[in-house]
């Protein structure tokens, strides 16, 4: 499902990724963890065609990103979702439209976009906050419409930032018990994290970084 062979890059004098070589599989669900600045941003943003390498290569379903056309890429990027750090949702624009948008652009009729724009929000437990404003939701609630416009498109990766990262330790379990039901559905999901107190239960694949290098990598 992705492969990154001799995967390096740089900003300026520092090292983001060293000689990176890694395999993940369909239906793997990864943490990806180390200190800050090791890396772990820069590495999602790699797997979703936003960083280009200074060395190396990233296969997604065997299409090699060096050599996809722009417009191609923004086609394979439909089915990789990504849910910042930041959210990055649009305050001008409802819990719904706010979702909708990542369907609207696809050219999906309007019908069928409002279908599985319910949907979605249905499944994010948001169904009676789709006329509300991001302004007006909690944390926790605006982390559930960046996953839930992430996996409207029904993707078959999914890439999370440090999704927990501003939550509470019962908001992080309802987000972590999410993503799980993701996978179950099929999803490679590979978050990336800081966070002890997901690492501490996690009986998944670690993928560890530091200072750009993979440091270790257990199951």
């Amino acid at each position: 499902m992705i492969q990154l062979f001799d995967l390096s890059k740089r900003y300026g004098p520092h090292t983001a990724l060293n000689h990176i070589h890694l395999k993940i599989g369909k239906g793997e669900f990864v943490f990806v963890t180390g200190p800050s600045g090791a890396g772990k941003t820069t590495l999602l943003r790699m797997i979703f065609g936003a960083e280009k390498p200074a060395t190396g290569h990233i296969l997604i379903n065997a299409i090699n990103l060096n050599r996809i056309s722009r417009s191609n890429l923004d086609l394979l990027r439909r089915k990789i979702g990504f849910v910042f750090q930041d959210f990055k949702l649009l305050s001008n624009k409802t819990v719904f439209e706010n979702v909708a948008i990542a369907l609207e652009v696809t050219g999906l009729p309007s019908k069928s976009v409002k279908k599985k724009t319910h949907q979605t929000l249905r499944l994010v437990g948001l169904a009676e906050r789709e006329k509300a404003y991001p302004l007006s939701l909690s944390g926790g609630e605006q982390q559930r419409v960046a996953i839930a416009r992430a996996i409207v498109n029904d993707p078959l990766i999914l890439l999370a930032d440090e999704p927990t990262g501003n939550l509470d330790p019962d908001l992080t379990l309802d987000i972590m018990t999410l993503f799980r039901n993701i996978h179950q559905h099929g999803t490679t999901v590979v978050i990336a994290t800081h966070s002890r107190q997901l690492l501490a239960g996690a009986d998944c694949r670690i993928i560890v970084l530091h200072q750009g290098n993979i440091s270790g990598d257990t199951w």
